[in-house]
């Protein structure tokens, strides 16, 4: 079964801290970009970050620079969203997906990507 797996969402205070996980199984992430995607109440999905199978380079929305860190360990088939200084509008259920042809023109459009993750909730509020 091909399957990705988010986990660490929840509820934070503005400017806490969460790391998101994403965790595949039934294939490895290796040859993958991983897209960290999010959907707010009433909004439509938007791309947050990626991060490259080729190099490893990693992109983020205007949004989200300086505060939020994608990385990978494909020891563990897994890809992290280090999340920082957290705002009341990063609220949105996240969503982890794969996909084996990303390029720089398609990686922020979700249709792109083959496989997606069930989401997991992150809400920031005092």
């Amino acid at each position: 079964q091909v399957q990705l797996v988010e986990s660490g969402g929840g509820l934070v205070q503005p400017g806490g801290s969460l790391r998101l996980s994403c965790a595949a199984s039934g294939f490895t992430l290796d040859y993958y970009t991983i897209g960290w995607f999010r959907q707010a109440p009433g909004k439509e999905r938007e791309g947050v970050s990626c991060i490259s199978s080729s190099d490893g380079s990693a992109y983020y929305a205007d949004s989200v620079k300086g505060r939020f860190t994608i990385s990978r360990d494909n020891a563990r088939n897994t890809v992290y969203l280090q999340m920082n200084s957290l705002k009341p509008e990063d609220t949105a259920v996240y969503y982890c997906a794969a996909g084996p042809e990303i390029t720089l023109a398609t990686m922020w459009r979700p249709y792109e990507y083959e496989y997606w993750g069930q989401g997991t909730q992150v809400t920031v509020s005092s």
